[in-house]
């Protein structure tokens, strides 16, 4: 007896946290990690994590605040049903959303920034959004959020980890991933301006010199560019001194700056730019990018695409990397298209939704389908546009031929359901083929679940 009234509990919850849309999640942070470039790690980890969680505080909130509105429209749900109290909907929402702020502050400041964004609208669209012409694009904002938490959380995890050496205090040996460009020095002898640049991108650096001399006078920064620009280290001005953030900041500008920049700077300082030496953005990720890791050799990471002549793919430490920000927009597209189907799938009626839900579709899928570099990843990326395209676009089309209440709740589901195709097919156009088929291992799991409870 006791046992099946805890079942039915349950279930109810189940119900009202819609567990069977859960796996539409993990694949965002996935998704923006393979998109910045990086590996998984930890911070991944954190990010999906606190997108679980943010998700499902979601979904209570969602049932709280629509509680009058499904007492006559919904009444099977859980909180009108009397299976779960609004308190206590509302108090797991609240729980889940500060469990979710706290995961994503353990991957640092720039994940809780983009966190804390997330949960607000989250929160905005089920308090206030929600039946208005902005939810919709409130809902697309919020995948769109998720997706970079998921890439500034692999990328700020992979900077501080790569920062330390390669063996711990402990005595376990550490091995960091960072990005560095394929024709870099070996992590081993970083020197002059690569070694800067390891630092600055989070990778190793030796321990600070107990005393730093006096910071160098705006003559001495004259000497400081020049020396950067030429690939050398900066002048030291007694044995063994480390350099002082006025010098580190001078050889940071050397490195990153276009050439044009920093001639201009050259001229009003008043000294010369050599005409010859390294190519600068030679030791700036490019076209194709490598894994460093501390001790061992650069092994090959993913294809990038290569930006103008001179230029580098991605700008240096620039906070998100283009790519990640491309899939970002795309995932937020498609949950826009989704939920703004889903807003009439009560009543039914709406043919004008479906059609324009099923046009953003195929231009998804052609656009993640069609990567530039060519290559396995290409191919798995275009096999993953292809399922999605099927799975979303057949639902869709299903309800603008007939715009049944049934039917637009299908093309809900089946929108949702997509959405892990579709993650998968980013993470293979970002150059990680692997991630995006294990995301898609995903699949038979959600269809499993959404057997025993809806995912709308």
């Amino acid at each position: 007896m006791r046992s099946g009234l805890v079942g039915q509990g349950l279930r109810a919850w189940a119900e009202l946290l819609r567990v069977s849309a859960l796996f539409t999640v993990p694949g965002d942070a996935l998704a923006g990690a393979a998109s910045a470039g990086v590996r998984p790690n930890r911070g991944t980890a954190l990010a999906v994590g606190a997108s679980l969680c943010l998700y499902e505080a979601g979904m209570a909130l969602n049932d709280w605040a629509d509680r009058d509105e499904d007492a006559r429209e919904r009444p099977h749900r859980p909180i009108p049903s009397g299976r779960i109290t609004p308190n206590a909907a509302l108090t797991a929402a609240g729980a889940l959303t500060a469990t979710g702020l706290f995961l994503a502050s353990r991957a640092g400041r720039p994940t809780l920034a983009l966190s804390t964004a997330l949960a607000a609208t989250v929160w905005a669209y089920d308090l206030r959004l929600k039946h208005t012409a902005a939810g919709p694009v409130a809902m697309g904002a919020a995948r769109a959020l998720d997706v970079l938490m998921g890439a500034t959380a692999t990328l700020s995890t992979s900077r501080r980890t790569g920062a330390a050496p390669a063996g711990s205090a402990t005595g376990r040996s550490r091995t960091p991933s960072v990005l560095v460009p394929r024709d870099a020095p070996a992590p081993s002898e970083p020197r002059g301006v690569p070694a800067l640049l390891s630092s600055w991108a989070g990778g190793p650096t030796e321990p600070s010199a107990s005393r730093r001399a006096a910071p160098p006078t705006r003559t001495r920064l004259a000497e400081l560019l020049p020396s950067a620009w030429a690939g050398g280290s900066a002048p030291a001005a007694g044995q063994g001194r480390t350099p002082t953030p006025l010098e580190t900041l001078a050889s940071k500008l050397a490195a990153s700056a276009p050439r044009p920049v920093v001639e201009a700077a050259a001229s009003a300082a008043r000294f010369p730019v050599p005409s010859a030496g390294p190519d600068l953005w030679a030791h700036v990720p490019r076209a194709r990018t490598t894994v460093a890791r501390a001790g061992g050799p650069a092994e090959p990471l993913a294809s990038r695409r290569a930006g103008p002549p001179g230029l580098p793919a991605w700008p240096a430490r620039a906070g998100v990397p283009g790519g990640a920000l491309l899939a970002a927009g795309l995932l937020g597209a498609h949950t826009l298209a989704v939920t703004t189907v889903s807003r009439r799938e009560v009543y039914g009626g709406s043919v004008g939704a479906p059609v324009a839900a099923l046009a953003v579709t195929g231009v998804l899928a052609g656009v993640v389908g069609r990567p530039r570099d060519p290559g396995v990843g290409a191919v798995v990326a275009g096999g993953l546009a292809a399922v999605y395209a099927g799975t979303a676009g057949r639902a869709f089309l299903h309800a603008a031929l007939n715009p049944s209440p049934q039917l637009t709740q299908r093309a809900v589901g089946g929108g949702i359901r997509a959405m892990i195709p579709f993650q998968a097919a980013l993470a293979a156009r970002g150059g990680a083929p692997g991630i995006g088929l294990a995301v898609m291992g995903l699949v038979p799991l959600a269809r499993k679940l959404a057997k025993r409870v809806s995912v709308t």
